[in-house]
């Protein structure tokens, strides 16, 4: 296994300052955003794959939907093709760290459509159910490599969760690559809500 698949995952927060926040929907023209409908699971597996999620099928995405919250699976379609080209997935997910959690998940979309604002009206979508739904412990998981998707949350408001000795010194190197403000002072450390 290598040194970067033993690593355990970046995790971000919507702040608590942000929770009577929701960020903005935008969907650009030629494309409609909407809830999973049955039947869409091909096209999901799809864009997952194109993602690099590779591998899903209905027996693996069937217990995702003990977690997924009403009107929470969200999808980006392509009218002139009809194909789903980018996805989130709003769950209730409690964790030890994040009770009565609400986790921001699955982020996906088709590389052919990168660029247009698909993976932040997606992710934009779920915080404003999570929210909607009462959730204050709203967080998401990913890794260091995953730039085009860290770029999309810290846009839209999340902030890194120093919850490991070796967070801080990881988002040090995220943020060079992305050129973004590295202010470890401003984010927390641990638990996000000391009980």
């Amino acid at each position: 296994m290598s040194e970067e698949r033993k690593k355990e995952q970046l995790k971000m927060i919507w702040p608590e300052q942000l929770l009577g926040s929701p960020p903005a929907v935008h969907v650009p023209i030629g494309y409609t955003l909407r809830t999973y409908q049955p039947g869409d699971e091909e096209g999901w597996y799809d864009v997952m794959d194109l993602a690099g999620f590779s591998r899903w099928n209905y027996e693996m995405l069937k217990p995702w939907f003990d977690h997924i919250l009403p009107d929470g699976f969200f999808m980006i379609e392509h009218r002139a093709s009809g194909k789903i080209v980018a996805t989130a997935m709003a769950t209730h997910r409690p964790q030890e760290i994040h009770p009565f959690g609400g986790e921001l998940g699955w982020v996906a979309g088709d590389p052919e459509h990168k660029g247009k604002g698909l993976g932040m009206a997606v992710c934009a979508s779920v915080v404003r159910r999570l929210l909607r739904s009462g959730h204050k412990n709203i967080y998401l998981n990913t890794d260091d490599w995953r730039l085009p998707a860290l770029i999309i949350y810290l846009r839209l408001g999340w902030i890194p969760l120093l919850y490991l000795p070796d967070m801080e010194e990881r988002w040090k190197d995220v943020c060079a690559n992305l050129n973004w403000p590295f202010t470890p002072e401003l984010w927390p450390e641990g638990h996000p809500n000391p009980v």
